[in-house]
């Protein structure tokens, strides 16, 4: 079920009546009923790779707790078992063809016989993020920095809880099972709160994301019938598309969560703000983010090692939260680039710091912080090449012709009477279609600039009633009059 269909607003109202009129010892069982049915929307059979998944966590981590955590020679085997089931299910579906397909293609330059057959299997929705979810679940129990959950169903809720299953935020134990046990009582304030936070998701998911879905496919499904400002522009407007679309959904999840009492982690903080790549990480996806820092980055060693591991460290942790986003070429290579990202911001601090000084830049820091993260921006753009491109080949035409043509547009510009140009630059589309993405674009910037901290409450609620009044129909009315309603898929939900 996408949270831009029908069905949701149909199922979600329906769901939270049913919440509060339920006493409180029956609630788990109806948000873990309402929880499977969502899923289910998309196909039935697959909710038995949850069941499956979730029973085994369950007893593994049951089996670690009966022993105390230094009996690791009792506690370890489960861990293992959890972890193997987790990580088989994922590479089967999500990894095998790739390196099937890598195996099959390094026999043939050997000139050695590969036979072994492609599964042709649908991914299931979502797998990445809950089997990243129950591993982090069954690693703290190993570790003992969360007890063994005994309430199956409580369990099985904390793995399936609706509003963040299919795209995260990815939870951790330590912050959902407790809530999911506590009684939450209807609350007008909070409540509210939780439904602005949702019409504020998907007002970016369908009037910003979806509406720019619509000249980003055009252009990255044929690359090579576009060059120069076209290429330069659909993926600036991919960034902008995949940043509304997955914080849509995420403002969309932790504000039905609200809505019935739970809070889940912040998942993006002004992303496109940041000075630097490393602060970028730190606002974006952060749950994954973090993810990757508490369960790989820091068992490598971290930066508690020679300088030369830290940089493998921070390196191998990108290539892996690249190919945790897909099994194909281009998303190793967004990864790697993040990671060499990093690693070259490092390397080169003190000369920058140099030049810097050099240049007089500290001197204005508004201007210096425009250049940071306008640089920041350029560079995250870049690597977008490769996480949209189909394949390595679409993605190395765009890079290498982002910045060619631009004589030959000047002079078609001022001499094609006939306007052929001006269209070839909108990707034919209207031109107001272009206006409009810009101007929803430039509201969502100037809306994030001025309300950092908290957008929707300390910000909005701070307005006069008229201007707050207005803001609400302002996005009420977009998404009815402007939104685009073709239940389009969230971009992450094939991860």
């Amino acid at each position: 079920m996408l949270f831009n269909s029908f069905e949701f607003l149909i199922f979600f109202p329906t769901v939270v009546a049913l919440f509060f009129l339920l006493p409180h010892r029956f609630r788990w069982l109806l948000l873990l009923v309402a929880s499977y049915t969502f899923y289910m929307f998309w196909r039935v059979d697959y909710a038995i790779i949850l069941v499956i998944s979730t029973l085994i966590d369950y007893l593994c981590s049951l089996m670690m707790d009966r022993h105390p955590v230094e009996a690791t020679s009792k506690r370890k085997p489960w861990l293992w078992v959890s972890l193997f089931t987790n990580l088989a299910t994922l590479f089967t579906f999500k990894y095998y063809n790739f390196f099937n397909t890598a195996a099959k293609d390094l026999a043939d330059v050997l000139g050695v016989s590969y036979a072994a057959p492609a599964f042709e299997l649908l991914l299931p929705m979502g797998i990445s993020f809950y089997t990243f979810q129950t591993m982090s679940y069954t690693i703290d129990v190993y570790y003992g920095r969360q007890k063994a959950e005994k309430h199956f169903g409580i369990f099985a809720l904390f793995v399936t809880f609706f509003p963040q299953l299919v795209a995260g935020p990815i939870e951790r134990a330590g912050n959902l099972i407790d809530q999911l046990k506590e009684k939450h009582e209807f609350n007008y304030e909070r409540v509210t709160s939780g439904l602005k936070l949702m019409a504020w998701g998907l007002f970016k998911k369908v009037v910003i994301a979806d509406r720019l879905a619509v000249m980003v496919n055009q252009v990255y499904n044929n690359p090579t019938d576009y060059e120069g400002i076209p290429l330069i522009i659909a993926t600036v407007f991919f960034a902008f598309q995949i940043y509304c679309d997955f914080s849509g959904y995420s403002d969309i999840a932790i504000g039905s969560a609200q809505v019935m009492g739970f809070r889940l982690m912040e998942n993006f903080r002004r992303p496109y703000f940041s000075k630097s790549i490393r602060e970028f990480w730190s606002r974006w996806h952060i749950s994954l983010s973090t993810w990757f820092r508490d369960y790989l980055y820091i068992p490598l060693g971290g930066n508690r090692v020679v300088k030369w591991r830290w940089y493998y460290n921070i390196f191998i942790v990108f290539l892996v939260s690249g190919f945790w986003h897909g099994a194909n070429w281009t998303f190793i290579v967004w990864g790697a680039l993040h990671g060499f990202y990093q690693i070259f911001g490092f390397l080169t601090a003190k000369q920058r710091d140099t030049a810097v000084e050099l240049l007089g830049l500290g001197r204005n820091r508004i201007f210096y912080k425009f250049i940071q993260v306008g640089t920041t921006f350029s560079l995250v753009c870049l690597a977008w090449v490769f996480f949209r491109a189909n394949n390595i080949s679409d993605a190395w035409y765009i890079t290498t012709h982002m910045f060619s043509g631009f004589g030959e547009s000047a002079r078609e510009i001022m001499f094609n009477v006939n306007g052929a140009w001006i269209k070839y630059l909108l990707f034919n589309q209207p031109p107001n279609t272009i206006a409009l993405s810009l101007f929803f674009i430039i509201i969502l910037l100037v809306i994030e600039y001025f309300h950092r901290k908290d957008l929707l409450n300390s910000g909005v609620n701070s307005l006069p009633t008229i201007a707050r009044w207005g803001f609400y129909y302002f996005l009420l009315i977009t998404i009815i009059t402007l939104g685009v309603f073709k239940s389009n898929e969230f971009i992450y939900f094939q991860f």
